[in-house]
């Protein structure tokens, strides 16, 4: 069974639209420069048929990881009061003993925002921050074996 991603719904409108430009456009213009290279000559030796059919093949593992992202999702919606960490929340955080301020949204890579860190809610220290409300202290262990303390700081939706 594929596993189920939550997705708020801009980051899901803004996959079904990149799905739909590639399996439109996109495979349009890769077949055009596919046809174009293969005018030039002998395929064995041509680097321009090779370089285009290697951009479709990753084209094509694009739409198909976008098309089970889309087809496996739940909608996560944001409903402005948020007093845990959850699912597709900014959370401050600083590491205990440290006074730098580290923001994480947690989610899937795909929700990702300029200027935040996007960590996986399945992650070490996301497992621990679950749930957590702004002042809490939570551990966890991280991949290393070390026991780490984060502080809640803030939270943003």
């Amino acid at each position: 069974m594929p596993a189920i991603h939550e997705l708020s719904q801009e980051a899901y409108d803004r996959l079904v639209s990149e799905h739909g430009d590639l399996t439109t456009r996109g495979r349009i213009e890769i077949a055009k420069k596919i046809e174009t290279a293969r005018e030039l000559g002998d395929l064995s030796e041509n680097g321009d048929y090779h370089a285009a059919k290697e951009e479709q093949g990753k084209m094509e593992g694009r739409i198909n990881h976008l098309a089970a992202l889309i087809e496996n999702c739940i909608i996560v919606e944001a409903d402005g009061s948020l007093d845990a960490v959850r699912a597709g929340c900014v959370v401050s955080v600083k590491f205990v003993g440290d006074d730098d301020v580290e923001k994480y949204l947690i989610g899937s890579i795909e929700e990702r925002r300029e200027g935040v860190t996007v960590m996986s809610p399945g992650s070490a220290m996301g497992t621990a921050l679950m749930g957590a409300k702004v002042g809490q202290v939570v551990e966890y262990e991280a991949p290393t074996g070390a026991k780490l303390s984060v502080e809640v700081v803030d939270l943003e939706a």
